[in-house]
């Protein structure tokens, strides 16, 4: 079978904070990027080469004097943008060509050499607002693909899919008047940094378009699902997006050290496949994950292997594993959803 998926690394991103303690630290890309080299995932991807994102294309999202701001930190060895958010040397250097690694994987998927691709870049992206760093990020990453599919491509509709234990407040933020632009969230509530309440849905002619999910800690695999089947799964089909992204945040892993979650790498395939099945009826199978957060290395590890499996064809699913996922309660928070955005969507 040939590669239909790829990959973007690059050494650079794991200088990021390097030799700065931290949570958000390069180990993370260094043991995804092992897992890679490894006997069942060596030469199964295709290599995507990043860019680096100009200014120009930054201040689709951010405010120039943000991106100024962040330009300023290049070379110096620390900066603290924000309690939580600090640069090193190459950091604004990693976060340009993270944003770039996404554009690039988008290139690869319109023009037909891969069907789907996991950019593996740091810094995160989904925290980072208009005008300000924090949670970690520098420039919103998936905000950026998003802005860069309809810009350069002509997309006319897409939908970002936000699956990390935090709420992507400057994702949501960015598109909450954008009709087309369907935001889905589901995240630990309340948690930093504090948005993503059921009632935030969207404004003006895109309400209904922000759709969050929020959660109490202990919420595993099967519960994940049946979110993403009863709801997103409906909503996305009235939706038809043209472009699927996925911020893809695996720290609702079961042991992470910052949420209280209980998904498995068997959670994020299987969530991974529902995507998949809806790029393929809807956005010609177009889809971009892009790494945000996953603070347990061996979970991180082993969640991004079964998502990058799932996207070639080789799932680590079993039959019969989807429908015991379907099996026992559904969690109350998915009616909670749909009595909120029932009035936007008549497929609920």
């Amino acid at each position: 079978m040939s590669s239909r998926t790829g990959v973007v690394c690059h050494d650079l991103y794991k200088e990021h904070l390097a030799e700065f303690p931290h949570v958000e630290s390069p180990q993370r890309l260094k043991v995804i990027y092992d897992m890679l080299d490894e006997a069942d995932m060596a030469g199964k991807f295709v290599s995507v080469s990043p860019r680096s994102a100009t200014h120009e294309e930054l201040a689709w999202v951010h405010s120039h004097s943000h991106i100024e701001r962040v330009a300023g930190t290049d070379g110096k060895p620390h900066a603290s943008l924000d309690p939580d958010t600090q640069t090193t040397p190459l950091s604004c250097q990693a976060a340009k060509l993270a944003v770039g690694g996404l554009f690039s994987l988008v290139d690869k998927i319109f023009d037909g050499t891969i069907e789907n691709g996991f950019a593996l870049v740091r810094p995160p992206g989904h925290h980072a607002e208009r005008d300000r760093a924090m949670g970690f990020c520098l420039f919103n990453n998936v905000a950026l693909g998003a802005r860069y599919a309809m810009n350069t491509y002509g997309v006319k509709k897409i939908l970002i899919v936000d699956w990390d234990l935090h709420h992507g407040n400057a994702t949501q933020k960015t598109f909450y008047t954008d009709p087309d632009v369907l935001y889905f969230s589901t995240h630990q509530y309340p948690y930093y940094p504090g948005t993503g309440s059921l009632k935030e849905v969207g404004h003006g002619d895109a309400m209904g378009l922000t759709v969050n999910v929020p959660l109490s800690p202990g919420y595993g695999d099967s519960d994940f699902f049946k979110i993403f089947k009863q709801i997103l799964y409906p909503i996305a089909s009235a939706f038809k997006p043209e472009w699927i992204f996925v911020s893809a945040g695996f720290d609702t892993y079961v042991d992470d050290p910052l949420g209280g979650m209980k998904v498995t790498p068997q959670g994020y395939a299987a969530m991974t496949r529902l995507i998949m099945d809806f790029a393929k009826a809807y956005a010609s199978e177009r889809l971009a994950f892009t790494l945000e957060g996953g603070y347990h290395l061996t979970g991180l590890r082993e969640s991004v292997r079964a998502v990058l499996k799932e996207l070639a064809g080789d799932s680590i699913l079993k039959p019969g594993n989807l429908e015991d996922l379907e099996k026992g309660a559904t969690p109350p928070v998915v009616e909670d959803v749909i009595q909120v955005q029932r009035p936007y969507w008549s497929s609920l």
